[in-house]
Order: C-alpha cells, then sequence, then structure tokens
C-alpha cells in the first residue's frame, strides 16, 4: 500500500454514468450520507468509445456537461475526476491509488452495461470493496411491473394501467436533496475534449423546452411547428431527473407521460429479452425474405428516396442528430415495408445518429414499424407516405426546410411506387404466416 493511500480516509466513490447531473441523483445522495468523503469520477469507456466517429456529437455533449458538474462541484470545495479506457484496467488503477470503503452506481439495463457491472463488482468484492446498485433512471424497473404470473409483461396498454396502479401505492416521485459536507476535497483532472481523442461537433444537443409541453397532444404530430421538447437526449444522459420530469407531465402533459411509459417499457422488454438485440422478438419473423438492397438503402439514408417526408427526417436527422416522432415512424416504416429492408439496418443507422440513442427504445421502436416486435403495428399496416405528407406536413413547410431543392426538376421521382411496395411487402409477410 502505498503512503498515500494509508494516509487517506477511506473514500465512498460515486461513478456517474448516465446520471449526469447533481440534483435528485440517487447513487450520489446515498454516497453523500454515508458518512465518508465521497469522490465524485467519470470513466469514457473505450469500449464504447472506440466505435465512435472523433466529433461525436454525444461525446461532445458529456464532455461539457461534465465540465458543467465539475465546476458545481469546485465552488463545494470538490472536482470530478475523469478517467478514460477500459472500466476494469481504470477501476485497478484506482484501487492501487485510493483507499476505497464502497462504490456508488446507479443501475443501467442494457447488457454490455449489465455485463460490465458484475465484471467490476467482482473485482471490487475480491478486494473488500462494496459495490452498491440505486434505481435513478427509471420510476420502474424490470422486476417491479409484473403480471400476476410474475412475468413481464410484453403488451404495452396493461403495462402502463399496472405503472400508473404501482405509482399511487409508494412514495416513487420523491425527490432526494444532497449534504454537500461530506464531499471529499480534491482537485479535479478533468482537461480537455481533444485530450480523450474526441473533437468539437457541429451538431449541438438542444436545451429542453417545455414551451409547448401543455398542448403536445394537438401539435405533436405536425413537425413543421418544431414544437418538441428535445427531452430525450437529456433523459438518455441523465440530465433531467425522471422524477421530477414526471411530477411536471402528471399535471401538464398525460400525452407526453405516455411516452415516458413507453420508454420504460421497452428498458424491461429488453432487460427480460436481451435476444431483441439482434434477434426480433416474435420468432416467427425470421423467415421474412428482405431485399435488403444496399443502393436503396444508401438513397434512404441520404433522404433521396423521391417521398418528401421520409427524405426531409433522414435529411433532419443527419444535419441534426434530431427527427420528429412521427416522421420516425414514416421514415422506419418505408424502410421496412416499402424497401423490404431489414429493420436491424435502420436500427444501426439511427444508433449512429441519433443525439437520443437509447438501445431498447430504438430497438422497440424499430421493430414496432417492422411489425416484429412484442406489441407491434401489424404487418399489415403499411403506411403510406405521401397520405402522411397531406395530414401532417400539408402546406410543405417541413418538406421545404429540409429539402431545399424540392420545387426544382432535380428533386427524385418516387423510388418505388406505393401501391407496388405495399403488395409486395404483404406477400413477403404472408409467405411466413
Amino acid at each position: 500500500m502505498t503512503s498515500k493511500k494509508k494516509a487517506e480516509l477511506p473514500y465512498h466513490i460515486f461513478w456517474f454514468r448516465r446520471d449526469l447531473r447533481l440534483n435528485d441523483n440517487i447513487g450520489l445522495q446515498k454516497a453523500l450520507l454515508s458518512g465518508k468523503p465521497v469522490l465524485p469520477i467519470f470513466i469514457f469507456d473505450s469500449e464504447i468509445l472506440s466505435e465512435l466517429p472523433k466529433d461525436d456529437s454525444r461525446v461532445h455533449f458529456i464532455f461539457q456537461t461534465l465540465e458543467y458538474i465539475n465546476l458545481s462541484l469546485q465552488e463545494k470545495g470538490s472536482g470530478l475526476m475523469v478517467y478514460q479506457g477500459k472500466p476494469i484496467e481504470i477501476w485497478k488503477s484506482i484501487i492501487k491509488e485510493h483507499n476505497i470503503a464502497q462504490v456508488s452506481y446507479n443501475k443501467d439495463y442494457e447488457p454490455y452495461a449489465r455485463k460490465r457491472d458484475l465484471t467490476i463488482e467482482k473485482l471490487l468484492n475480491d478486494n473488500r470493496i462494496e459495490f452498491i446498485s440505486y434505481k435513478d433512471q427509471v420510476i420502474f424497473e424490470e422486476g417491479e411491473i409484473l403480471k400476476k404470473d410474475l412475468k413481464p409483461y410484453t403488451v404495452f396498454t396493461p403495462y402502463s394501467k399496472k405503472w400508473f396502479i404501482k405509482l399511487e401505492e409508494g412514495e416513487y416521485l420523491k425527490v432526494h436533496k444532497n449534504n454537500w459536507e461530506n464531499l471529499a476535497k480534491i482537485n479535479s483532472n478533468i482537461t480537455t475534449l481533444e485530450s480523450y481523442g474526441f473533437e468539437a461537433s457541429g451538431i449541438k444537443v438542444k436545451e429542453i423546452n417545455f414551451k409547448h409541453v401543455d398542448h403536445y397532444h394537438d401539435i405533436r404530430d405536425f413537425p413543421a411547428m418544431d414544437a418538441t421538447t428535445y427531452l430525450s437526449p437529456h433523459l438518455r444522459f441523465g440530465t433531467i431527473s425522471i422524477r421530477e420530469l414526471v411530477k411536471q407531465l402528471l399535471k401538464t402533459s398525460p400525452s407526453l407521460l405516455n411516452e415516458i411509459i413507453w420508454r420504460e417499457f421497452f428498458m424491461q422488454i429488453l432487460f427480460h429479452f436481451p435476444k431483441v438485440v439482434s434477434h426480433n422478438f416474435k420468432a416467427k419473423y425470421d423467415a421474412v425474405n428482405w431485399r435488403n438492397h444496399e443502393g436503396e438503402f444508401e438513397k434512404w439514408c441520404q433522404g433521396k428516396t423521391g417521398y418528401p417526408m421520409v427524405d426531409a427526417g433522414m435529411r433532419q436527422l443527419n444535419e441534426t442528430g434530431y427527427m420528429h416522432n412521427r416522421v420516425r415512424m414514416i421514415c422506419a416504416g418505408f424502410l421496412c415495408k416499402h424497401l423490404l429492408i431489414d429493420w436491424r439496418w435502420g436500427e444501426s443507422y439511427f444508433a449512429k445518429k441519433l443525439l437520443d440513442y437509447e438501445l431498447s427504445s430504438n430497438n422497440g421502436n424499430w421493430q414496432w414499424a417492422a411489425g416484429t416486435g412484442c406489441d407491434a403495428a401489424p404487418y399489415f399496416r403499411i403506411f403510406n407516405p405521401s397520405e402522411q405528407l397531406k395530414k401532417f406536413d400539408k402546406n410543405l413547410e417541413y418538406v421545404r426546410k429540409w429539402i431545399p431543392e424540392y420545387d426544382d426538376f432535380s428533386y427524385p421521382e418516387p423510388m418505388v411506387e406505393h401501391k407496388i411496395a405495399r403488395e409486395r411487402a404483404l406477400a413477403a409477410y404472408k409467405l411466413i404466416l
């Protein structure tokens, strides 16, 4: 044991992950109540970052948020320690450097995170260090909303009803206050974004906008209105408290609250049925004979299909990292049903581009669009993108914003006729049913 380690009081480390805020952070609050000096850390996980471009907008946002957290901690006489590398190796070096009694963290429910955390838990336990988990990013996690036979729900409506019943049974929306006295007196080691191997991105995460939340139900389907809350990236990275959010939405917007419940529904589906990451929830759809035409997929990615609502959505995604929810449904349905391209191709593309990318929701919604998921649109529901355009952007405001050449001869003709595409999709699905 080094002399530095001998001289230290035993730390209680709090590990920031998908909970990048100081307010109402359950794991952090519990650590601060432990009576031990709390050392806050964050790890840039090279296992994840190695697959991302150097100017990834999400990494840039994470870094900016860490800088803000560090400044706030410095005002309280502490700071944030930031590391980069494989988590297991980082933890080995932290154990060597510091005297640690306990480590607290907020749970993550994705397969990679669960596997990683089990590995870290074994390492810490082998070194007689407690590894303590807390529920923070959801109101209800995987074992709290179950059917009478204790099996998970696979249909949203009964899950949602049970969700509300459960909410009335306890103090699930209690907001947790921090006692800052136990923060460790340290100097942060945070440097620059470039020092972690990344560059500033031109795509920015927008601030949350609750301006239109009271009217969300009435205006949610019209992309030209730009009435989006821009909430989802903040939920993804935990810069907003789920408890504070739900308390607000119970008063202001039941429709938007419904979207939060969908998020938790898909999270528990992923937890209980991890096969959905790479397989259809409904195994019979494994037999679908996808066309998987690479040239057509590339046109879809670029927003050059000749269907304005699809193209506007894909260009918005490519340029901003956002896509309106109604338009996501149209774009996803077009890829799967009109082009008969495997939903996994589209899911992977969205994963690279979306600022709010969350595995469970992205996977669940793509399988919904393809008709292969647990609570999916039936295979015969095939949206007509032209009719969707007439309903939700009849004045072409959204289309013209993202497709400047729309009124020129250079804009392409539709790459496939809707009636033909619909019949082709129905035939492909019927073959396996």
